[in-house]
């Protein structure tokens, strides 16, 4: 595969991530991620989530508590080296959670790694932004 073709294979899981999210599934989380100890994931506000179960409990806890999420990707950008990528982007999303309806701007990081030939979720980083923050992703 050429450099190209694991970059648009990288966005392609990154898609698939934020298409799991959306569904509020944890089943749909367990297909885009690695399953191992060294998986990484903060989310906004959240301690450092080591390990496949703490992630997967982390979910589990934010779909229970979500009526919808729906996200907006922009500003994405793919580095890969090797069997390792990590893309940055900005999550514009649209969420209902606990009976409050919010839209919220956060910039996230996800690092990818290719398993028999698959590119798998092992760390996820958001975080909020400034208000009016116009620096890029």
């Amino acid at each position: 595969m050429s450099r190209h073709d694991d970059a648009a294979a990288v966005e392609e899981a990154n898609a698939r991530f934020y298409q799991a999210f959306e569904s509020l599934e944890p089943a749909r989380m367990d297909e885009v991620w690695s399953h191992g100890d060294h998986v990484r994931c903060v989310h906004p506000g959240w301690l450092l989530l080591s390990g496949w179960d703490a992630v997967r409990q982390s979910w589990e806890a934010i779909f229970r508590g979500s009526a919808e999420m729906r996200f907006g990707i922009t500003d994405v950008d793919v580095h890969v080296e090797g069997d390792v990528a990590m893309v940055t982007c900005r999550e514009n999303i649209l969420s209902h959670a606990r009976g409050q309806i919010a839209v919220t701007a956060l910039v996230a990081t996800n690092v990818f790694e290719r398993h028999d030939g698959a590119w798998l979720m092992i760390h996820h980083h958001a975080s909020a932004t400034l208000a009016g923050d116009a620096g890029s992703a």
